[in-house]
């Protein structure tokens, strides 16, 4: 099976919680070694506690024999009282503390101390339930935030979707829906797949299964960019439906539509498609642990493909046919090719002498020499041209 190990910590943002008294705490997504992903909520009290454990363990790295050996991060001492404030500010601290934390040694990154602290306890599992009043509010940092921040969006109430049909989970890290179930959405992953909770459960949902309360559209769907961006695929797939591709491993293509349900639109040459965006990565960026998630959890089935799926909405939503990719995708390449090997209109143009601003007249082709004239004519007629010159 291998080692345990984290391979990556991203803090989400924190929760207002109110029972059994106002307190705050953080929300880290926390990915393993398996790349199975959990939700995990720590105090800043117990995340200083933990670092100041961990800097006993390791005194020479932490620079207590010398300050010129310290590698691990440093992290501010708690205040008395934690306001809303403080806790925002805090989290460029904590980003960068988690951050540098995984790229220690891994006698520091991989220890004991560090997974256990990082394990999902049975209180992060604990919903507040109805009676305990308040709902928590929910801050989150903004995806592009995430890696370098000290300011949130907030205050964030997480978004409602509900569940079009039945979802029966393949794996302990997905979660079962009923139809008409309502989740909260804490994740949404371009792969397609979200990490949503209930009052009871927590766990990752095809997106396909959900939709929006309030109308049949995505809000936060992007709009096509029929320029394309560069993909390469890391795994083939054979087309199901017509509107799909088939492709091999290795192959070049142009994203022109990311969709949230993980069904991406591509362009291969002038041929538009669905492919699984879990398929796909950027050329020249390591495959290795995209690989290693679709052989965990693979690509979500697309709602076409979704059974006795029941909406709550009248309209149905509103999606692009594959017939309008390629019209248009087919237009823009063309366009683009004309850019391409089209020359310059002032070249194409006669150029003007230099001294004469008039527009350039046609070319006149030069008049044959008398010599030239008089060798193609006959005796006679030589005779004559001769008298009259």
């Amino acid at each position: 099976m291998g080692d345990t190990f984290i391979r990556h910590i991203v803090l989400l943002g924190f929760e207002k919680r109110f029972s059994p008294s106002q307190h705050y705490v953080y929300m880290f997504l926390v990915k393993w070694q398996d790349l199975s992903e959990k939700v995990v909520y720590r105090r800043f009290t117990e995340i200083y506690e933990f670092h100041k454990l961990l800097k006993e363990m390791f005194p020479i790295e932490s620079g207590q024999i010398s300050s010129e050996n310290r590698i691990i991060p440093h992290l501010p001492a708690p205040r008395w009282f934690d306001g809303q404030r403080t806790i925002e500010n805090r989290q460029g601290t904590l980003t960068e503390y988690c951050n540098t934390l995984m790229n220690l040694p891994t006698k520091i990154s991989r220890c004991s101390h560090v997974l256990d602290f990082f394990k999902v306890r049975p209180d992060d599992l604990k919903l507040p339930s109805e009676n305990q009043g308040k709902k928590p509010e929910t801050y989150l940092m903004p995806k592009d935030l995430r890696n370098n921040a000290s300011d949130i969006t907030g205050p964030i109430i997480l978004q409602t979707y509900r569940a079009i049909a039945d979802y029966v989970k393949n794996s302990n890290t997905e979660m079962t829906l009923k139809l008409g179930d309502l989740v909260d959405v804490v994740e949404k992953g371009q792969s397609g797949w979200w990490f949503c909770q209930t009052k009871e459960k927590r766990g990752w949902v095809p997106a396909s299964y959900l939709e929006p309360t309030d109308s049949p559209d995505e809000s936060e769907e992007q709009e096509p960019n029929y320029e394309g961006e560069p993909y390469i695929t890391i795994k083939a797939y054979t087309s199901v439906e017509e509107d799909e591709m088939t492709l091999n491993e290795g192959e070049t293509i142009e994203v022109i539509h990311k969709l949230l349900d993980g069904w991406w639109v591509i362009r291969k040459d002038e041929i538009t498609g669905y492919y699984p965006s879990m398929y796909l990565q950027k050329s020249g960026q390591d495959n290795t642990q995209a690989k290693n998630l679709i052989k965990k959890r693979g690509a979500p089935p697309r709602r076409s493909s979704i059974r006795n799926a029941q909406s709550m909405h009248k309209l149905s939503r509103k999606r692009i046919s594959q017939d309008s990719y390629r019209r248009n995708s087919v237009k823009f390449v063309q366009q683009r090719r004309m850019r391409q090997l089209g020359t310059p209109k002032e070249e194409s143009k006669p150029q003007a002498s230099p001294k004469s601003p008039m527009k350039p007249q046609p070319a006149v082709p030069p008049r044959p020499s008398q010599d030239l004239i008089l060798n193609r004519c006959s005796e006679s007629t030589k005779r004559k041209l001769m008298t009259s010159a």
